[in-house]
């Protein structure tokens, strides 16, 4: 027993226990469940019911610092404005001061108000409407916090995270990210180490597997309001949903907020967008190329792109492999991998079409996911999804580079149409029948519908 109670400790060592008490117990015959057991005359610690009589049961949230996720705004008319939720932990008063986060704007509660009236306070757990003091913007996914005590608030975190998807967890991808009322898009962008559960030692890892535990970087869309998990278990956790399935693929507590998020600020500059493209006389805009290999998507780009500049058009091509030779030559061609290397080359069309360019871009970008993830950096009318509809037995004939050869010999794995999955488009704004039609004849199409799209 007592060589079980060392090796349990030891274990235990790294959890951050206030105390671990080792009970011998036999649920069998009762022995040390509510009295003590005739048969352990060597064990001279308390019961387990003795010991449960004992253990301080506060509720964290009933000690911890005032917070309420602002649920629903209650305005039933021009009289009243209220803001509605469950306080998540701590207690609040009328007269108590409050800050309005993410604003961090102050005021004070003047009313608490409830279906069956007034109250003089509320704590954990009940769903109130507060009245405030002071007319503020307040809406859903905002937080009222203690004004002494606020909440963190930051768009990068570092979190523990349990994967419970089908699917592997694959940095860079968009999930939706829940916590209380907040929702906002997020990815992992880094994975520092999986966790082992049997062993609790850090593992090296680039994905997360069902039933994985990891400790990870977190980039969220928009600021989070939180509290360390640690300190407050109710603002301090989340989900993230599949934006596909809908699905909860994973559960995350908060350690801390990332300080390069707070110390990183936007840099307002005098020429825009708007500028740079009147300059150009032209629109900004992302022609995404996506089909499989082999299926003409550079053809058609190149092509494109040669008649865009003999019409005086100011352009840029961002090609798969020619990417691969410099920004994403440390990538390879797991789904991981193939995730980031879109990741990267749509903030950089990004930032193409931000200098006022036409933006072709030709990969395989073999997943929806990650086609919507790019689609949601730009304006709804900069963005074109073109397909180049050409089927897999077409592509294996023309094979240029001899890639599905050495695909189908084992030579190359994880090859898209091969042993990779390729998702094709649902909603293409442009399907280009590539498998029977000639490029310059593709291209003419195309040329056609960016003037009627008052592109070009």
């Amino acid at each position: 027993f007592e060589q079980i109670a060392a090796d349990f400790e030891a274990f235990a060592g790294g959890l951050d226990f206030d105390e671990v008490i080792p009970i011998p117990v036999s649920a069998l015959r009762g022995d040390n469940i509510l009295s003590a057991s005739a048969s352990m005359h060597w064990y001279h610690g308390p019961t387990l019911m003795a010991c449960l009589e004992t253990v301080d049961v506060v509720s964290q949230r009933d000690t911890a610092a005032f917070r309420m996720p602002v649920q629903w705004v209650n305005r039933p008319d021009a009289t009243f404005r209220g803001y509605a939720g469950t306080v998540a932990s701590g207690t609040i008063r009328p007269g108590d001061e409050v800050m309005v986060l993410p604003s961090g704007r102050t005021t004070s509660v003047a009313r608490i108000v409830t279906y069956d009236g007034d109250l003089e306070e509320a704590a954990a757990g009940q769903a109130v409407t507060l009245a405030l003091a002071d007319a503020l913007d307040v809406s859903r996914g905002d937080m009222l916090v203690e004004s002494e005590s606020p909440a963190q608030v930051s768009d990068q975190i570092a979190a523990h995270l349990i994967w419970m998807g089908e699917e592997p967890m694959l940095p860079g991808r968009n999930y939706v990210l829940k916590a209380g009322t907040q929702r906002a898009n997020a990815s992992v962008s880094l994975l520092k180490y999986k966790v082992s559960v049997d062993t609790l030692e850090h593992q090296a890892g680039k994905t997360l597997e069902m039933n994985e535990v990891g400790y990870c970087n977190v980039a969220i869309a928009r600021p989070l309001i939180f509290d360390p998990y640690r300190e407050n278990r109710e603002t301090g956790s989340f989900i993230l949903v599949d934006r596909l399935t809908n699905e909860t693929v994973g559960a995350g507590m908060i350690d801390f907020g990332l300080r390069r998020a707070t110390n990183i600020h936007w840099q307002a500059l005098e020429i825009d967008k708007s500028a740079r493209a009147e300059q150009k006389g032209q629109k900004p805009c992302v022609l995404w190329f996506t089909g499989l290999s082999g299926s003409g998507k550079s053809t058609i780009a190149s092509l494109l792109e040669k008649r865009l500049h003999a019409r005086g058009q100011h352009t840029y091509v961002l090609d798969g492999d020619n990417v691969r030779h410099g920004l994403n030559k440390d990538l390879g061609f797991t789904d991981a991998d193939r995730v980031e290397n879109i990741r990267r080359v749509a903030e950089t069309a990004k930032l193409f079409t931000d200098a006022g360019l036409i933006v072709m871009v030709s990969f395989i970008s073999p997943f929806r996911s990650e086609r919507r993830m790019a689609r949601e950096l730009f304006d709804s009318d900069e963005f074109l999804e073109i397909f180049v509809d050409t089927p897999l037995e077409v592509c294996e004939q023309r094979d240029p580079k001899g890639l599905y050869k050495k695909a189908r010999a084992g030579e190359i794995k994880n090859f898209t149409g091969i042993d990779s999955d390729y998702e094709p488009p649902e909603n293409a704004e442009i399907r280009l029948d590539a498998g029977s039609r000639a490029p310059d004849e593709l291209v003419d199409e195309l040329i056609e519908t960016l003037e009627k799209k008052k592109l070009i």
